[in-house]
């Protein structure tokens, strides 16, 4: 699927939302931080208390993921960034593309 957006018009409001979102994550001790957007995949990374907890893909899903297919787009995906991999999520959404096309 082509999504309708370029990354550079979707960067700023997937920021405001993220930037929304942060209070409820803080709450129970945890934090995000949005790393990118390609191709209407959002790339952010859990932190704080989020890190290691049973309930973060809960969390990505149904709290980060559901508010930017509401305020955004009803097509774009969230995905998680561990710890220690923030540089290359470029490579890794790199390679969330090939998978894709190679499945295609």
């Amino acid at each position: 699927m082509t999504f309708p957006f370029s990354d550079e018009d979707l960067y700023p409001a997937v920021s405001k939302t993220i930037e929304k979102l942060k209070p409820m994550l803080a709450l129970d001790g945890g934090d995000i931080k949005l790393l990118g957007v390609k191709n209407g995949k959002v790339f952010v990374q859990l932190g704080g208390a989020c890190v290691g907890c049973s309930a973060s893909g809960n969390t990505l899903k149904y709290g980060v993921e559901r508010q930017l297919k509401i305020d955004i787009h009803p097509d774009i995906e969230v995905i998680n960034i561990p710890p220690g991999y923030e540089d290359q999520w470029e490579d890794i959404a790199m390679q969330y593309e090939n998978n894709k096309e190679s499945n295609e």
